[in-house]
């Protein structure tokens, strides 16, 4: 089983965010980005599945200024194989992300394709659909755990309202993961400089990725500060009323 996992370097929401000069966009001068969080979990069910099977597993990022320490940090965790995707960078579209995608991989065998159902930085989860469709294979998105068994793929979907269902593909598919079945494993820093050391990137040309369709932004604004919260004391009952006074004034 060769699993690939395309992960999208996001900025580093425990970092201050500063928006730029023109109010439309962060200031990414100064940006830190990381791995996308949902991108993690999609490769570390890929590797439980490498665990379990021993399949292999190749990680793809765009090229940007992060995306060398996140490969590393792919390989540290366990991947076999890492390729930045260049001529194209980590502000594409989606769908000029999904065609990169695509042309990377058309000189590489694979029978699973893991992505994060969406990103921290747009969260429009249209990369898995249109990935999917310009390789002209199915899939299926908000998956929570993904299992193999001979040439049989069972993959746990979650829809809304608590409600899952099993669904059984054979490979070629694209799976959108929304969580993992085990938390996303750690890398330590040592192990990292050491991959650095020791392991290779492969490059790959984006290739035509064509026009990008996406929304605009206007304007862009920090939140307003808020007065701080207002803490309630006493007995349950007492905390209760409060809470229902409270509660009553804002709905009046």
């Amino acid at each position: 089983m060769n699993i690939v996992v395309p992960i999208k370097l996001v900025p580093d929401l425990v970092e201050e965010l500063e928006i730029d000069d023109d109010g439309t966009d962060l200031d990414r001068d100064f940006l830190s980005l990381r791995i996308n969080e949902f991108c993690d979990h999609a490769l570390e069910e890929a590797l439980q599945l490498k665990d379990a099977h021993g399949a292999t597993v190749t990680v793809l990022a765009l090229d940007g200024d992060e995306t060398d320490k996140v490969l590393y940090t792919a390989l540290a965790k366990g991947a076999d194989r890492a390729i930045k995707i260049t001529g194209i960078d980590g502000a594409a579209t989606s769908r000029q992300t999904a065609n990169a995608v695509a042309n990377a991989l058309e000189g590489i065998d694979y029978d699973l394709v893991l992505t994060g159902v969406q990103a921290a930085d747009d969260r429009d989860g249209q990369l898995p659909v249109l990935l999917a469709s310009r390789l002209g294979i199915p899939h299926v998105s908000v998956v929570s755990e993904v299992a193999i068994d001979g040439d049989a793929i069972h993959i746990k979907k979650e829809y809304a309202g608590g409600v899952t269902a099993t669904l059984r593909a054979k490979p070629r598919v694209v799976l959108g993961v929304q969580a993992a079945r085990e938390t996303p494993r750690y890398a330590p820093v040592s192990r990292v400089r050491q991959i650095m050391k020791e392991a290779e990137l492969d490059e790959v040309e984006a290739g035509d990725v064509g026009a990008g369709a996406t929304s605009s932004v206007r304007r862009m604004f920090t939140p307003d500060k808020g007065e701080g919260a207002e803490m309630i004391e006493g007995d349950a009952d007492a905390i209760a009323a409060k809470l229902a006074e409270i509660l009553n004034a804002k709905r009046s």
